[in-house]
C-alpha cells in the first residue's frame, strides 16, 4: 500500500474527528504540497461538502461538486448494490446481487430513479453548470469516509476518461478491504483513520454526526436558499 497515506495513531480508532469541519482541517494538514498547484477540489456530496470546504479554504484550491449516487437496495435503502456516476455510468456489486436475488425490472428501475434524483441534485448544488476542465489538472475528490467505496469508485472512473495527470482521494475513515480495492485506480489515497473489522461505519469516525439537509449544503457553497 505504498501510495495510502495514514495516520497510523488513528488506525482502529472511533469517535476520532469532532465533525467533519474537524475531519477537514485535519485532512488539510496532510495536503499542503497541493497549494498553489493546478489541482481541482472535488466534494462528494451531501457529507463531503464540509470536509472539502475546510480544505480548500486551507490550501487554496479551487472546489466543485461531483454527483454521484449508490445504487438502493429496494427494501433497504441505507444500502446500495452498487453506484451510478455522473454520466449515468453504473458499477454494480456482483457479488451482492447475486445474493440479494433483485429481478431485473426491480434493478432497472432503481437505476431509472437514480438517474432522476442526479439530475436533480446537480441543478440543486450546480445549478445544471457544466463540469470544470480536468485534463492534466491533479483531481482531489473528497469525501466524508468510504464503506463499500461503490460512490467514489464511480467518481474516479469519471474522472479517469477526463484525463487528469492524477487522480488523489481523501477521506478522513475507510474500511481497510474498501481501501484495498480502491488504492489501484487511484495515484494515492489520503486516510487519516483506516478501520479494520468485521463491520464498519462511517459515523464511527465522528463524535457529532448527522445527514446534512440540502439547505446545509447550499449554505457550505455560499449559495444559501
Amino acid at each position: 500500500m505504498d501510495r495510502l497515506i495514514e495516520d497510523r495513531e488513528l488506525r482502529d480508532k472511533r469517535y476520532v474527528f469532532e465533525d467533519r469541519r474537524d475531519a477537514g482541517r485535519l485532512l488539510a494538514g496532510k495536503l499542503t504540497k497541493h497549494k498553489g498547484m493546478d489541482t481541482l477540489l472535488l466534494a462528494v456530496p451531501s457529507g463531503g461538502v464540509p470536509v472539502a470546504a475546510e480544505i480548500a479554504k486551507a490550501i487554496d484550491v479551487p472546489m466543485d461538486l461531483i454527483i454521484v449516487r449508490k445504487l438502493q437496495i429496494p427494501f433497504n435503502p441505507e444500502a446500495g448494490f452498487g453506484a451510478m456516476g455522473p454520466d449515468g455510468e453504473v458499477i454494480l456489486n456482483e457479488v451482492l446481487l447475486h445474493q440479494l436475488r433483485l429481478t431485473e425490472e426491480a434493478i432497472n428501475a432503481v437505476i431509472k430513479a437514480t438517474e432522476k434524483v442526479i439530475r436533480k441534485r446537480n441543478e440543486i448544488f450546480r445549478g445544471g453548470k457544466s463540469f470544470p476542465e480536468c485534463k492534466d489538472k491533479c483531481v482531489l475528490i473528497v469525501d466524508d469516509g468510504l464503506a463499500s467505496g461503490f460512490t467514489v469508485i464511480a467518481a474516479i472512473r469519471f474522472i479517469k476518461r477526463l484525463e487528469p495527470s492524477r487522480i488523489v482521494v481523501a477521506v478522513p475513515t475507510a474500511f481497510e478491504r474498501t481501501i484495498e480495492a480502491i488504492l489501484p485506480e487511484v495515484d494515492e489515497l489520503l486516510c487519516l483513520n483506516v478501520r479494520t473489522g468485521p463491520s464498519f461505519a462511517v459515523a464511527d469516525a465522528y463524535r457529532n454526526w448527522y445527514d446534512l439537509t440540502d439547505r446545509e449544503v447550499l449554505s457550505i457553497l455560499g449559495n444559501p436558499e
